[in-house]
């Protein structure tokens, strides 16, 4: 069972409607709609497939359940995550037999699914009545699964979602639009990527490929991120498979990164790394590795079907000294195309030969971010301290020292 949706009716009956997954069900495109006791904690019988989807909806999927005017509706998303389109099922009765509808599908828009989604409905504001509207996402490969909100209204009893020029009641997405009215204007804004290292904590926009362990970082206040070096797994086969890589999403289609950093290997070791990764099913990334006769080595690698345990490709750059601040980056052009580069100036890029393509994760998109790793075990790591992370605009680029 997948994309599980309970429903409260108002007679006090509790459903819960849900797609399955052909992969672990060995049965797709179809939706079943259970019984649930009242505290919504248990499922009270096998349910019944309300509706079959192979004719004319493969693949659907994530249904959504409400209920308006006497009229049970299942919304649901069908033929494809990134092909398909949004379907919305009613019927005065909870298992049917229910009338089917498209309501909105990409037609000449550039956004391409829309898939799984959910109403949303705000309150009156200054006697005004409240509005619809409409959160789904897109599947932009490495650029992972964008969310929009597109307005809705309802037509005869059917919702129409996005633009409907036509007037034929099905809804074209679109990318710009005015906000809701909630009674207040807010400024324009994005999600924080950049990070200064200046706090106690991380950012919401950090996440560790793993659980985290309370020894891999600290962030003191003092307006670095130390990062300590952390022993790989013994059966990993390259960074998919490490848990101490600490990352974020793709905040856009063009962008750059830059991030400063000094590298402080444990004498004792070699073979420590840190560096900055682009990671998806494939991955590259710009590192430091430390040698056994001392200095370090200016490492680009890539690693083809990373998600496969597929070894990496390394390439020495050059050969550095200890303790000396270094600036990688990044640069992300369209396509996923990425460009990495280094400065020991902070002024003056140097970039590396050959550009990298950006894939998707399992399920996410490409994601950008940093590691600190060791492939020995003993009483004690070495350990790397990044100044800042910064993501700018590619063409507004510029280092502050």
């Amino acid at each position: 069972m997948i994309d599980p949706c309970p429903f409260w009716d108002d007679n006090g009956q509790v459903y819960l409607a849900h797609g399955w997954a052909g992969s672990r069900a060995g049965i797709k495109s179809i939706l079943t709609i259970k019984k649930l006791n009242t505290a919504g904690t248990k499922v009270l019988d096998e349910g019944v497939i309300v509706y079959d989807g192979h004719l004319t909806d493969p693949t659907i999927e994530g249904p959504k359940m409400y209920k308006r005017n006497g009229y049970y509706y299942l919304f649901a998303p069908a033929g494809g995550v990134s092909t398909g389109w949004q379907l919305v099922l009613r019927s005065r009765n909870i298992y049917g037999p229910y009338e089917r509808k498209v309501v909105m599908d990409q037609g000449k828009s550039p956004i391409n699914g829309p898939h799984q989604g959910a109403w949303v409905d705000t309150k009156s504001v200054n006697g005004k009545p409240g509005e619809d509207w409409f959160l789904h996402f897109q599947d932009k490969d490495a650029y992972g699964r964008v969310v929009h909100l597109q307005p809705m209204k309802w037509v005869n009893d059917w919702p129409v979602i996005g633009v409907d020029t036509d007037g034929d009641g099905k809804g074209e997405p679109v990318l710009t639009y005015r906000k809701p009215r909630v009674g207040k204007t807010y400024p324009i804004m994005t999600p924080v990527e950049s990070d200064e290292f200046n706090g106690q904590t991380l950012g919401l926009q950090w996440q560790w490929q793993a659980n985290p362990k309370g020894i891999w970082h600290t962030a003191s206040n003092q307006g670095f991120l130390r990062l300590y070096s952390a022993k790989v797994p013994d059966n990993a086969k390259n960074l998919w498979e490490v848990p101490n890589v600490l990352m974020q999403k793709f905040p856009a289609e063009v962008f750059m990164v830059t991030t400063k950093l000094t590298f402080t290997p444990n004498s004792k070791l070699e073979n420590e790394k840190v560096g900055l990764v682009i990671m998806g099913l494939s991955y590259a990334s710009l590192s430091l590795k430390s040698q056994k006769e001392g200095g370090l080595e200016l490492i680009y690698s890539v690693c083809k079907k990373a998600s496969d345990g597929k070894p990496e490709e390394e390439k020495v750059i050059a050969r550095l000294k200890v303790e000396t601040p270094v600036y990688f980056r990044v640069q992300v052009t369209a396509g996923a195309k990425c460009q990495f580069s280094y400065s020991l100036d902070g002024q003056t890029f140097n970039p590396i030969d050959g550009e990298s393509q950006a894939e998707v994760g399992r399920w996410i998109g490409a994601k950008m971010g940093i590691f600190c790793t060791r492939t020995t075990q003993i009483n004690d790591s070495g350990y790397a301290d990044f100044d800042w992370f910064r993501v700018e605009p590619v063409q507004q680029a510029g280092i502050r020292k």
